[in-house]
């Protein structure tokens, strides 16, 4: 099937997240007909209600003007600005990075009214689309494949908890709380989440996330956490050869369009779903805009990932005060992580040099030439036994979890069961 032709066929969507329904929204504007089917009950029935951070660093142009650009609402859905960060260094020191420029945008995932999700949704249905739940489709039988994570690269595990704190934000960088990766603290609206992310498979995993549960726990005092449920999801990070194969949109996390250094995902889902639309609609050709517009970002977060993949705390807790030396010289908190993501000739000469080593290639990839980046090994200093503190954070989930509270994930980062997200 090819709709790249300007005919009237109908183009069907495999897919309803956020690459899927931005690509849906502007094909049904243009006057065509657009089917959007999806295996789960609902677009954001993947999550849980936890809470994702929209970036706003890594190019000079805000995401929600590009939205507006696209022709996007996003009043349809409920965020919240941040423009200080906690920046916890791996030695437990709290500094503040700042900018007058906002730094992160709060979303909530989901099927709540207020979730990106559905007001993704609510924009392509206005538009005209039609979207078909409980759906299952073929692969060749569509023209834009825009499906979640089919592999595991690296994990993510959290608790959702009622809080008197007020609105607040922190990222932590410490390898023993979160291999590889971070740990994250958010509070929106007396709504709390604690997180951590895991870049290298482990068995008991929820230790890791009981052990950063009692770290935040003994830093924030008022807290007054309450739990409500835990949540965990997976990431799937590749690079393709094509992007487009025998008239085939590949788009999102099914592209690999996606941050390999901190799992950021969601402007480039949308972004590669608006260039989709436009091919389709005789305005661009997909494959040279991917290639201009998003790869160049790709591969600087591919040569991101190698190196952060050969470091602890000791980098780490000097990247925290370069981070700082930046903010105090330029009084922006943005340009030094901003500088981290952007293309340089280096990174894309470390990216070629590396990928050989990094990534796997995926045999079912419908030869699109796709490499997957595997999920690797725990080290020798991931084994440690729990503290106090996180056993009994650890006995008293069990107890909350006996009176009917929720776990949406296994104990070992693996497991099959950890749902997409």
């Amino acid at each position: 099937m090819d709709a790249a032709d300007g005919g009237s066929e109908p183009v069907h969507i495999m897919g309803a997240g956020l690459s899927g329904l931005a690509a849906a929204t502007i094909l049904a504007k243009a006057g065509k007909e657009v089917h959007v089917h999806d295996i789960r009950a609902d677009s954001g029935a993947r999550f849980d209600g936890d809470f994702q951070a929209l970036e706003n660093w890594s190019m000079d142009v805000d995401f929600f003007d590009q939205l507006a650009e696209w022709g996007f609402d996003a009043s349809t859905f409920r965020t919240t600005e941040f423009h200080v960060v906690d920046l916890i260094h791996p030695d437990d020191e709290i500094t503040q990075p700042k900018s007058d420029k906002v730094a992160y945008r709060i979303v909530e995932r989901g099927t709540s009214d207020h979730a990106i999700d559905q007001g993704m949704k609510q924009q392509a249905l206005a538009a005209g689309a039609q979207i078909h739940y409980k759906s299952r489709v073929k692969e060749e039988d569509c023209t834009i494949i825009a499906c979640g994570p089919k592999g595991t690269s690296a994990v993510a595990y959290g608790e959702i908890f009622e809080t008197t704190h007020p609105n607040h934000i922190a990222f932590q960088l410490n390898d023993k709380l979160a291999p590889g990766a971070y740990s994250y603290l958010i509070i929106v609206d007396g709504v709390g989440l604690i997180c951590t992310c895991l870049w290298r498979k482990q068995s008991k995993s929820e230790r890791f996330l009981n052990e950063t549960i009692a770290w935040y726990d003994k830093h924030y005092p008022d807290l007054n956490r309450k739990p409500i449920k835990r949540v965990g999801g997976k990431g799937d990070f590749t690079i393709n050869q094509r992007y487009k194969q025998d008239g085939r949109y590949y788009i999102g996390e099914s592209g690999g369009l996606q941050d390999f250094m901190w799992g950021f995902g969601m402007r480039m889902a949308v972004w590669s779903g608006v260039l989709a639309a436009r091919d389709i609609l005789g305005e661009c050709d997909y494959e040279t805009e991917v290639r201009k517009q998003l790869l160049p970002y790709v591969r600087t977060s591919v040569a991101n990932r190698w190196l952060m993949n050969r470091v602890g705390d000791r980098t780490f807790k000097r990247m925290c005060r370069n981070w700082m030396k930046s903010q105090s010289k330029r009084g922006d908190g943005l340009v030094w992580v901003g500088g981290l993501f952007r293309p340089r000739w280096y990174k894309t000469l470390l990216y070629h040099l590396v990928t050989p080593f990094m990534l796997r290639k995926d045999a079912k990839s419908m030869g699109r030439g796709v490499r997957r980046m595997p999920f690797r090994k725990a080290k020798a200093r991931d084994q440690w036994e729990p503290s106090e503190e996180a056993s009994a954070i650890g006995t008293q989930w069990t107890e909350i979890r006996r009176s009917g509270a929720k776990t949406s994930f296994a104990n070992d980062s693996d497991e099959s069961s950890i749902s997409s997200e």
